[in-house]
């Protein structure tokens, strides 16, 4: 049987003059066990958590959900992610004992962080949504 988890794409719009407005950025934590991977927050339940963002921090976003399949451990794990925008881009991350660091980041650094193919292509998927609802929106 395959171990299941859930998780946040966790995004913020930056505002202002430097970066340019409208630049989104995903949120990684690095975990202080193991390799010290960087993964988006685990359901709201860990996300807040890990990362101290409940859900009156939290806009989900529709018509997004990304399935992961891999392994750890030599046991099957599936992972469903949803989108979910920071309601404030100022809010601040509290991490708990089971990460080290977190980061904002674009997507190519995010994906550069986040190292594994699966969880890159689901983060490039992400981007893609809310590229696509910004253009019907615009």
């Amino acid at each position: 049987m395959a171990l299941r988890a859930c998780g946040f794409i966790v995004f913020r719009r930056l505002v202002g003059c430097n970066p340019p407005p409208g630049t989104i950025e995903y949120l990684l934590l690095q975990t202080s066990y193991g390799e010290h991977h960087w993964t988006p927050p685990k359901a709201l339940r860990e996300t807040t958590e890990e990362a101290g963002l409940g859900a009156e921090h939290l806009q989900v976003i529709d018509g997004f959900v990304q399935e992961l399949r891999y392994e750890v451990r030599g046991r099957p794990k599936q992972v469903l992610y949803w989108l979910a925008e920071l309601r404030n881009p100022e809010t601040a991350v509290t991490l708990s004992n089971e990460h080290q660091d977190y980061r904002w980041a674009p997507l190519e650094e995010a994906c550069n962080l986040a190292g594994y193919r699966d969880l890159q292509q689901t983060l490039r998927a992400a981007h893609r949504h809310l590229e696509a609802g910004l253009k019907l929106m615009g």
